[in-house]
């Protein structure tokens, strides 16, 4: 996962947590009012340098956990389509090995052997599994509608959208972001276009994403934030902290989960390690079938 605005380098979510965070609040703190009179002034201007540094950490991190995100939904979702047929081919193939060996042998432990693995052969998904996935608060993914009116289906390409999908992406979301807004009613018009957003990002749609830019250039400027009172500037620095806490938790069951785990083991290029799998596969594929050969000839 990166956070550079070029998309050359990779990091995980760690890379702004909480010491980065709370190392830029410092920085950001250290003395914004040293030309300042003596007076009530100086500690809310430094409170209000802690509370936009603490801001623009959060939102650093929100980037960099939500190209996470797309990137391990995407692996997850090319690896079920491009590999699932050869685990069910590796599975079927080892349930017609132990078939094979148990009516050979005859041996009741073989036939044991022979009925776990045919057992463990996946059946058929349900309409439920079938449909996983495919549908959002916004209703159905462009994949589902193709796959309902019989339109050729497009998967996501990549894992990882295009280096200048994922700068356009994040300076969308450093523009945009729900967490600048000073009202409800600017929060509400923020959280409707970063939806946007994040959905054209998480199908690589470069020309989508030009064109939010644009909108948002042309959009309303949000007005200026003032200083309020020092009371409500330490429920915003505690409200920004909780909320990096559970960032902090999305981005550890990410990185944990069994997909997570296998993008760590190539960050840097995942779509590669994708056809490293399956060159492995059709190799275990092509064993087991001369296995199966040598006992049923």
């Amino acid at each position: 996962m990166t956070t550079d605005d070029s998309g050359t380098g990779d990091a995980g979510p760690e890379s702004v947590g909480p010491e980065s965070a709370g190392s830029a609040q410092a920085g950001a703190g250290a003395d914004p009012g040293s030309d300042a009179p003596q007076g009530e002034a100086r500690p809310e201007a430094r409170l209000e340098a802690a509370v936009r540094a603490a801001e623009q950490a959060l939102i650093e991190f929100e980037i960099a956990v939500e190209t996470f995100r797309v990137e391990v939904e995407n692996f997850s979702r090319l690896h079920h389509q491009k590999l699932g047929p050869m685990y069910s081919r590796l599975d079927e193939l080892d349930a017609q090995i132990a078939e094979a060996q148990a009516a050979r042998t005859g041996d009741p432990e073989d036939i044991r052997k022979a009925d776990e693995a045919r057992a463990r052969v996946m059946p058929m998904p349900g309409v439920e599994e079938l449909f996983h996935g495919w549908m959002d608060s916004e209703g159905l993914f462009p994949e589902a509608v193709a796959m309902l009116t019989d339109q050729p289906v497009r998967p996501p390409q990549r894992v990882r959208p295009s280096d200048e999908a994922r700068k356009l992406y994040r300076e969308l979301a450093r523009k945009a972001h729900p967490d600048l807004a000073q009202d409800e009613d600017e929060r509400m018009r923020r959280d409707e276009f970063i939806s946007r957003v994040n959905a054209a990002y998480a199908r690589g749609d470069e020309a989508l994403l030009r064109e939010l830019s644009e909108e948002w250039a042309a959009g309303p400027v949000p007005k200026e934030w003032k200083p309020s009172r020092s009371e409500e500037l330490y429920a915003r620095l505690e409200w920004l902290s909780e909320r990096k806490e559970m960032l902090t938790l999305v981005a550890h069951e990410l990185e944990e989960s069994a997909i997570g785990a296998m993008l760590k083991l190539a960050p840097d290029d995942p779509d590669r390690l994708l056809e490293e799998i399956a060159e492995q596969l059709l190799t275990q594929v092509g064993e087991r079938e001369a296995e199966l050969a040598k006992l049923v000839g």
